[in-house]
């Protein structure tokens, strides 16, 4: 298969052009890709992994549509390239369970709960106050909860099933706060408390921290240590600085393997065991460079 060398210039028209909408640019696109063969995959996969979230997606979409994707070897390709963001990141982990994951639907959705939360903080000033208002889309309208009753059910834990049916664990419920919350422009963190997981929100007259497990519970880095204390656990400041998304990434298929694990599929949970270890890798790897 005849390959070529893309140039900085025609990278940039290749990605301008990506969700064109014309099914005459859709078919050249698709010639291009195959012409170039291993540098159109690895060309497609690069945007995928991007931060430009519509680029990302349309680049899925022809990947998959080429056949050059799978899932598994996608997410560790992502793990491997130590370029970290969050939604990619949970797109491409929910992907390895279910491979048709509708990608476009989800951000559809997450885009529509933004957009009603800024219907309804419009003149609301304060990130608090802001907050409030994504709790009561999310948790009085749309109806997220935690899942107490089966909390080791996978589903938990996989970004398409938490939106469907309504229930999630404190890392996959925090990750929906922080999307609906990017998309409105707001600076929030993931904090991985031990033990829990939690929404940081650092404003320059102090901290608060949201319990999307408990319907956006606002919380105090006191009662924080409070409850750490209750669970003889000794706090630690570390305890409420931010969480890397790649540590986020790497936690979530801990859940998964665990959780895997307690329902009796061995073959995810050590799917998801290998996830984890290659995140590690690839930090000692980067570490020594």
């Amino acid at each position: 298969m005849e390959t070529t060398s893309l140039t900085v210039e025609e990278k940039e028209a290749l990605i301008s052009l990506l969700d064109d909408p014309s099914p005459t640019v859709h078919q050249a696109l698709i010639t291009q890709f195959t012409r170039l063969g291993t540098e159109g995959s690895d060309f497609l996969f690069a945007v995928a992994s991007s931060s430009n979230r519509l680029a990302s997606l349309a680049a899925g979409e022809f990947l998959r549509e080429l056949k050059y994707s799978d899932p598994t070897a996608d997410f560790l390709k992502f793990i491997r390239s130590l370029s970290y963001e969050l939604e990619t990141g949970m797109m491409l982990l929910n992907r390895t369970v279910n491979p048709s994951l509708d990608v476009a639907g989800i951000c559809t959705q997450l885009d529509a709960l933004a957009a009603r939360c800024r219907k309804l903080a419009s003149s609301t000033r304060s990130l608090r106050e802001q907050c409030r208002v994504i709790n009561h889309v999310l948790f009085d309208e749309l109806g997220l909860r935690g899942n107490g009753e089966n909390y080791t059910d996978p589903n938990n834990s996989l970004l398409d099933q938490v939106l469907s049916r309504h229930l999630g664990i404190p890392l996959s419920l925090s990750v929906v706060y922080l999307l609906v919350a990017q998309r409105m422009g707001l600076e929030l963190e993931p904090v991985g408390v031990p033990g829990h997981f939690l929404v940081g929100c650092y404003e320059p007259d102090g901290p608060f921290y949201l319990d999307a497990f408990n319907q956006g519970q606002f919380l105090t880095a006191d009662d924080i240590f409070a409850r750490l204390r209750s669970q003889q656990r000794q706090p630690q400041l570390s305890d409420l600085a931010p969480t890397p998304v790649r540590e986020v990434l790497s936690r979530c298929c801990r859940n998964l393997a665990k959780h895997y694990a307690a329902a009796g599929d061995t073959a995810h949970a050590r799917l998801f065991l290998g996830f984890v270890a290659e995140f590690d890798l690839a930090y000692e790897r980067h570490a020594q460079s």
